[in-house]
């Protein structure tokens, strides 16, 4: 999600990809997101063979990089003094993971179509116009509240930056996919996106146009006039 990799530090979601590249590792958080409930240490070492110590590294290894949930709870079903302590469980995590290279937002752009054509319903205004406004709505959020520079915004958010004389070429679209097979609809978006954005930063310096080329964005930000 476009928003919340303004909050995350991407190279996060490659490490947890990256820990699941340890076969026993692998075998563990599959058998604990295939169980209907939380999986305890035992349970899971039992399971797949395991030392109880080999499950234990593994699923805190999972843990620590937010693959899995560590829950406590009494198995007994006893309360009080004289309970036990209660066991430490695993849980799929809530956290979703998404790793993409070149980088992709694909769902940012579905949520601004999906905003668009709701919006576009209940009002009447055209889905496109909608869709232009909430983009450069969100742009200007996202410059708002950013604490980096114009360079570094637009590396943090995937569109791989870079100057050619006083222009600012964008070498990657997070949006490619998409923007092949509907190209006025979708860089009309990022148009108004990165609109948006110089507006949050307050920067005069640069205006976003349309330049489409194969092999990059259709957008650069050239020098304002």
């Amino acid at each position: 999600m476009f928003v919340d990799a303004s909050k995350e530090v991407p190279e996060a979601d490659v490490s947890a990809v990256a820990a699941l590249d340890e076969p026993t590792r692998r075998r563990l958080y599959e058998h604990v997101v295939r169980r209907p409930d939380p999986v305890s240490r035992d349970e899971a070492a039992e399971a797949l063979g395991l030392a109880r110590q080999t499950a234990a590294f593994h699923l805190d290894r999972l843990a620590a990089e937010s693959l899995l949930d560590v829950v406590y709870e009494r198995r007994s079903g006893r309360t009080g003094p004289g309970a036990g302590r209660p066991a430490k469980l695993y849980r799929r995590s809530t956290r979703q993971f998404a790793v993409s290279l070149p980088d992709r937002r694909y769902e940012l752009a579905g949520r601004l179509l999906a905003q668009a054509v709701e919006e576009s319903e209940a009002t009447g205004e055209p889905v496109r116009d909608v869709l232009h406004r909430k983009a450069e709505e969100l742009g200007s959020q996202l410059g708002g509240t950013a604490d980096a520079a114009l360079l570094d915004l637009l590396e943090r958010h995937g569109f791989e930056p870079r100057r050619e004389d006083d222009t600012i070429v964008l070498a990657n679209c997070p949006f490619h996919a998409l923007a092949r097979e509907h190209t006025q609809t979708v860089c009309g978006m990022n148009l108004h996106l990165l609109r948006g954005v110089l507006h949050g930063l307050g920067e005069a310096g640069f205006e976003a146009c349309l330049a489409p080329r194969d092999g990059r964005c259709c957008v650069v930000l050239q020098p304002a006039a």
